[in-house]
């Protein structure tokens, strides 16, 4: 199974790299296999370290929440199990 998160492209450098944002962690990725053009400010989804993907800014934001969402779950479920 693959989880692809949308990152925000915050940073284009010339060697075909981008710095992308995924919910506050930064990293470098490939824009090699875009079949467009990307701009900061854009969405992509990231594949093991490729840009494959641009997504539209508010279907992006949906599954960013939905995300988090997810992640405070699995926080609540963490403590629940640890004072157990």
């Amino acid at each position: 199974m693959c989880l692809a998160i949308p990152s925000k492209v915050v940073e284009i450098y010339d060697d075909g790299t981008a710095l992308v944002d995924t919910l506050g962690v930064k990293r470098k990725v490939s824009l090699e296999l875009m079949p467009e053009p990307v701009e900061i400010g854009d969405y992509v989804l990231i594949h093991v370290g490729f840009a494959i993907q641009k997504l539209d800014e508010e279907e992006a934001l949906k599954s960013l929440e939905l995300f988090e969402e997810i992640i405070e779950e699995m926080e609540k479920e963490e403590g629940y199990y640890e004072s157990s």
